[in-house]
């Protein structure tokens, strides 16, 4: 199932909104066939490797992170094809909670006379599908909030100068985290302070996310590289309806794809964006704002997950500008809480990972 686990981690970036999924065929103690699920729209993980094997897979055991679908979809059943080919045993990590499957999966091949054990590995698959698991359930985003400071908590000097506050490796690893989502969203604020890509720079032929500005008033210079790239890299500007913002430009390209949303309080209304996110089909969401949008999403309870990166430097400044603004919490009780804290040191940078704990 280990093997599995690291065969599914190769489709990342590449199925969204379908599950990493990965699959082991084993006969006589021996490994005869692998699989996973490598692009959205293409065959699952069972499949791939069922049909790619070259051995008899009669009487062979099977190992898959997720339960094998049962229904027609882009691609037929796995369980078709898994009775088909004599499979004896089948070893589930997962069960799949998309109402199409849901356990019938299981009870399908069961009722074939094929032995089904579910549970293994649990906690890593769990954690390897957080996209899925909440998109398939919620039909919201998994967000996950990246701030990159200084050992004193600042984003950017009192210039606005921010290039670079941390290091080469670590904005490597966020441009792998990008190649991994579905979408980077940023507001309007850091587009006209910083005029970025928001693209992945990595060698190969990485995914490419959708990028997203949350621009209230349609302010997105004609200029900018977001704008002038938008044929290359599918751009979306989140505003809010035109009946809120009546001095906003009717188009502001006809290669940017406008989303208008709720208005809360003359700004996007962030909970009515992940609705409708979703509806798009983007499942995942890496979050890199400033103070203003970060504090948005937050206070919106719209963040699953945070990456906080802290460089050993210290810049000061009363002015200069912090990872989370807005009026903040009026007690240190009040505050956000990270559970499940992973810690890494990045060439000398810190890397606190964490998920927000709920606050229900």
């Amino acid at each position: 199932m280990r093997r599995a686990i690291e065969l599914a981690k190769k489709g990342g970036g590449f199925v969204h909104p379908n599950p990493l999924v990965g699959c082991v065929v084993v006969k006589d103690g021996e490994i005869v066939a692998e699989g996973y699920h490598e692009k959205y729209g293409e065959f699952h993980a069972e499949r791939n490797a069922l049909l790619r094997c070259q051995s008899d897979t009669k009487g062979a055991s099977l190992y898959v992170t997720l339960e094998p679908c049962c229904h027609y979809g882009k691609t037929p059943p796995c369980t078709e094809i898994i009775i088909e080919k004599g499979i004896k045993k089948v070893f589930v990590g997962i069960l799949d909670p998309n109402p199409l499957v849901a356990g019938k999966g299981v009870n399908i091949l069961q009722d074939a006379g094929i032995e089904v054990e579910v549970g293994l590995c649990e906690d890593e698959i769990r954690e390897l599908n957080k996209v899925f698991l909440k998109y398939i359930t919620t039909k919201r985003p998994y967000v996950i909030m990246k701030t990159a400071m200084t050992l004193d908590g600042k984003i950017a000097a009192h210039t606005g100068d921010s290039r670079w506050v941390t290091s080469d490796e670590s904005r490597k690893m966020v441009h792998e985290l990008r190649s991994e989502l579905s979408g980077v969203i940023v507001g309007i604020g850091t587009v006209l302070a910083d005029d970025p890509m928001l693209n992945v720079r990595l060698e190969g032929n990485p995914h490419q996310p959708i990028r997203i500005v949350v621009d209230s008033k349609l302010r997105i210079p004609i200029d900018s590289k977001l704008v002038k790239t938008a044929k290359e890299y599918r751009t979306i500007v989140a505003t809010i309806k035109r009946d809120d913002c009546r001095d906003a430009r009717p188009c502001v390209s006809t290669d940017i794809e406008i989303l208008e949303c709720k208005s809360n309080n003359g700004h996007v209304d962030i909970n009515d964006l992940m609705k409708k996110i979703g509806a798009m089909g983007i499942d995942s969401l890496l979050l890199e704002g400033g103070g203003t949008l970060n504090a948005a999403f937050l206070e919106a309870g719209c963040v699953d997950e945070v990456w906080a990166f802290i460089a050993p430097k210290i810049i000061g400044g009363e002015d200069a500008k912090t990872p989370v603004s807005g009026k903040g919490f009026d007690k240190m009780s009040d505050a956000i809480q990270l559970q499940n804290i992973d810690i890494q040191n990045i060439n000398g940078d810190v890397l606190i990972k964490g998920k927000i704990c709920s606050r229900e």
